[in-house]
């Protein structure tokens, strides 16, 4: 079956915002068997909306929407619908009430023009929204599905996920296509590829790289008449991408690199510190972003001055002979950071992020150090690109480091 994305929202086109949600919902639909063939951006113009319908319509045998679903005058996708149907909307006393209630619970009058996310077309029916306002349409008509979401992510996911994949499931009959992520870090994309080697050359299943923000993916994926045929295939190539990959390889799926040295720490009861000049944070946030952080996470200390990094614990003796910026000067901050908020392992970075050159150091460099137990493994780093860009680059190969020495000393 042809499926077609529509995200919509004039906001799209001026780069206001980027469209997460088309990149979310591409990637659910190969294990439901619906090839993808089309993705757009549309504004909020009723005449050009109706006009990209018809031709999704014409071409496609499932429509997935996100946006214009909410209650002003240019969230205009229930109406571009009913155009190209040639339907009139009407009002669901039940919705109405549902919606009224929604906003009661709040404390809030609810106004007027709210009530345009009350109606439905005959070919329509409700998609429920317990998380907002929008709710959303399910349409059907002459072989042709369309399914049209809020576009605030999170309304979208549930909807996605509770609302519009079970019932496209239910549908969906014939092949099945299964993906699998496995997640590397410390290795570069063309690397990468060079280690699989000729599993890239597979048909079925077939291997992909993608360079992410948090290191690279590797995407297996397997076609057959059902999903148990797919996934059997994918238990039997699984094992020979890993056996090449395994130095580098830190998780799968919904594996987050926070979330799988949260669980080493976790595991082995060591309590973790933290000391960024160059990074400026940026490491214990991205720590915490794993859930049940607090069991492992003790402190983190922001040491952008001389002055600060005295404070933690560096000798001035030190920073007289190396600069705040030097290796030995952050094993000194790892140590002090270790020692400070008595935990079993601290990390520690410094650097220069740029513009300009700072104590003679080059634009770019990241010293990086892991104490653990006393026992310091140090990197050094340099980057071409922007501040912003440095610090989480910065701090994700601070990750990194540490993921190493707690895989290599377990």
């Amino acid at each position: 079956m042809r499926a077609e994305i529509l995200s919509i929202g004039t906001e799209l086109l001026l780069g206001q915002i980027v469209d997460t949600n088309a990149n979310y919902l591409a990637q659910q639909l190969p294990p439901l068997g619906l090839d993808l063939f089309y993705v757009s951006q549309v504004g909020d113009n009723l005449t050009r909306l109706a006009a990209a319908f018809r031709q999704a319509v014409d071409r496609s045998d499932v429509i997935i929407t996100s946006g214009g679903l909410g209650p002003t005058e240019d969230d205009l996708t229930r109406e571009a619908i009913a155009d190209v149907f040639g339907e009139q909307p009407r009002v669901v006393p039940e919705l109405e009430a549902h919606l009224r209630e929604f906003f009661t619970r709040r404390g809030r009058p609810m106004p007027e023009r709210n009530v345009k996310q009350a109606t439905l077309i005959p070919s329509a029916s409700v998609l429920p929204n317990p998380v907002g306002t929008a709710p959303g349409w399910w349409v059907e008509r002459d072989g042709t599905v369309i399914a049209s979401m809020p576009g605030v992510p999170h309304e979208m996911h549930k909807m996605w996920e509770e609302q519009v994949q079970p019932r496209l499931a239910q549908r969906i009959s014939g092949g099945a296509i299964v993906s699998r992520i496995l997640k590397l870090i410390g290795i570069g994309e063309s690397n990468a590829e060079e280690v699989v080697g000729d599993l890239t050359h597979s048909i079925n299943p077939t291997l992909a790289t993608y360079a992410k923000p948090d290191g690279i993916h590797l995407r297996l994926t397997a076609k057959a008449a059902t999903r148990a045929e797919a996934e059997a295939l994918l238990d039997a190539f699984e094992p020979r991408v890993r056996a090449r990959v395994h130095e580098w390889l830190y998780g799968t799926e919904s594996d987050t690199l926070p979330l799988v040295v949260g669980a080493m720490l976790r595991e082995r009861g060591l309590k973790l510190a933290t000391a960024e000049s160059a990074t400026g944070g940026q490491l214990a946030s991205l720590i915490t972003e794993a859930p049940g952080a607090s069991d492992y996470f003790v402190a983190g200390y922001v040491v952008y001055s001389a002055q600060a990094k005295r404070a933690l614990g560096v000798s001035a003796e030190t920073l007289e002979r190396h600069g705040t910026v030097a290796q030995a000067t952050t094993q000194a901050l790892a140590a002090a950071a270790r020692q400070r908020a008595g935990a079993d392992v601290a990390v520690a970075t410094t650097g220069n992020a740029g513009p300009g050159a700072s104590e003679d150091k080059p634009v770019g460099v990241l010293h990086v150090v892991v104490d653990l137990d006393g026992h310091q493994l140090c990197s050094e780093t340099r980057y071409s690109t922007t501040r912003t860009e440095y610090k989480r680059r910065g701090a994700l190969d601070a990750l990194y480091l540490l993921w190493r020495e707690l895989k290599r000393d377990p």
